[in-house]
């Protein structure tokens, strides 16, 4: 299956207060570190948890269409992309079995543990990677240990592989513990392209949930420092809008074409000038854009790949219905057709003060932290909102939880990485929540 045999790994039987994570998932962490996979494609991933899920004592293992709402998905790769991604994980050592059945991106698993009763706590991790070309001098450790990726041009370069690992550990954990009541462990596909939550929020596997915790590594904080609530999501539609023009021969007829390259220039300038607002901060950004053929052809398409955000999910609708005039007024200008596809969007969302408290407490007692801030902006987006907003909707609390860790570069760099015994800090942290709850049920 891997480079380390996780039939030969036992996970839940290591202590974690030395600080020092277990070899077994380390192993995990490097395996999943050296197998990046991007949205919709994380089929090894997938398979390689659904084989540790498999030798646990779980109640129910549910992956494929069953956890997605399949009208929900946006921004799934095309059939060739799956494909490719799909040999790359068959070789590498994934099942057969499991990529039938997820085979066409329906990835991600979930992994439910029924105890009685008492109230039900999900955990979220996310697991796609970036396409980013990972560091690969000395200095960088992944490549001095070994575990750098093996997929080329694509990396693990925002702690996912951790995440996966401390949410195999924490229901490690409540499975040796006395936790009393129901524990989901929701593997999600597609965060980086904030597309995999919402069609995991609209299957209903949350709508039972009384507590909702994601977590995330990192985020600027410093090894030590947990921070108990994170709010101020920018709330975020992203899309794709393409120019269809009339092609000419630039220098012979040029009046006789209709110039997309035009028509998008005028679009990205016009969408940095939709004017501020009062009620808050707005973003906008022409990310990537394109088109022509030939220097000498008036050029009859081009694209733009761009995103709007806004402080609050109206802030951001706002910025939207303003980019979709800038966009049909530019084609217009030039004659030009236009058609826009969503490609992923994340509403704001906030942290629950009540659960925020929980955390805090649990962290002030957890060997390791050495700082709590109570509450943080992201700074940026998330579609973990989705499952918190569904929770929340259905009456439970969600807390997004921020697992200070030391790294060398930044997220969404080519030497990002993380301190792996802030792994086991994340697990003892989260488990310890768990468990509170546990003891609190009832927390309103």
């Amino acid at each position: 299956m891997s480079d380390s045999d996780p039939a030969d790994s036992d996970l839940g039987d290591s202590d974690l207060g030395d600080l020092e994570l277990p070899d077994a998932y380390r192993d995990l962490r490097r395996d999943l570190h050296r197998h990046p996979e991007p949205a919709w494609c994380e089929f090894y991933t997938t398979s390689r948890l659904i084989h540790e899920l498999e030798q646990r004592e779980i109640d129910d293992l549910l992956f494929g269409p069953e956890i997605h709402t399949a009208d929900a998905r946006r921004n799934v790769p095309d059939e060739s992309t799956l494909s490719e991604w799909r040999e790359r994980a068959r070789e590498a050592g994934a099942s057969d079995a499991v990529l039938d059945t997820i085979g066409n991106g329906f990835t991600g698993a979930v992994a439910v543990v029924e105890r009685g009763d008492g109230p039900t706590v999900a955990l979220r991790v996310d697991i796609d990677a970036l396409p980013i070309t990972e560091a690969d001098s000395d200095d960088h450790h992944p490549e001095a240990a070994g575990f750098r990726s093996t997929n080329e041009g694509y990396m693990h370069a925002c702690g996912h592989d951790a995440h996966a690992t401390i949410g195999l550990g924490v229901l490690d954990r409540v499975l040796d513990s006395d936790f009393a009541g129901t524990f989901k462990l929701v593997f999600q596909p597609a965060e980086e392209t904030i597309s995999g939550a919402k069609p995991i929020a609209e299957s209903g596997v949350l709508d039972d949930v009384d507590y909702f915790l994601a977590p995330h590594i990192g985020l600027d904080h410093p090894s030590g420092e947990v921070v108990a609530g994170i709010d101020e999501f920018l709330a975020v539609r992203q899309f794709e809008t393409t120019f269809e023009g009339e092609s000419a021969h630039a220098g012979a007829r040029p009046e006789t074409g209709d110039n997309a390259v035009q028509a998008m220039a005028a679009a990205v300038q016009n969408l940095y000038g939709i004017p501020r607002n009062s009620a808050g901060g707005t973003r906008v950004n022409a990310g990537r854009v394109g088109g022509g053929t030939a220097s000498n052809i008036v050029p009859g398409d081009a694209f733009i790949e761009g995103e709007v955000r806004g402080e609050t999910t109206e802030l951001m609708e706002y910025m939207w219905d303003r980019a979709e005039s800038v966009l049909a007024g530019a084609a217009t200008m030039h004659d030009c057709a236009v058609e826009t596809e969503l490609l992923g969007d994340a509403p704001s969302a906030h942290s629950d003060a009540a659960l925020v408290d929980v955390v805090d407490r649990v962290a002030r007692r957890t060997t390791g932290v050495d700082t709590v801030v109570e509450h943080d902006s992201l700074g940026g987006s998330e579609d973990a909102t989705y499952l918190m907003q569904r929770v929340q909707e259905h009456g439970g609390l969600a807390a997004y939880v921020g697992v200070g860790t030391d790294h060398p570069g930044g997220h969404h760099t080519p030497t990002f990485d993380v301190e792996e015994r802030d792994i086991a800090v994340g697990i003892d942290l989260l488990a310890g929540v768990v468990e509170a709850l546990t003891d609190t049920a009832g927390l309103s």
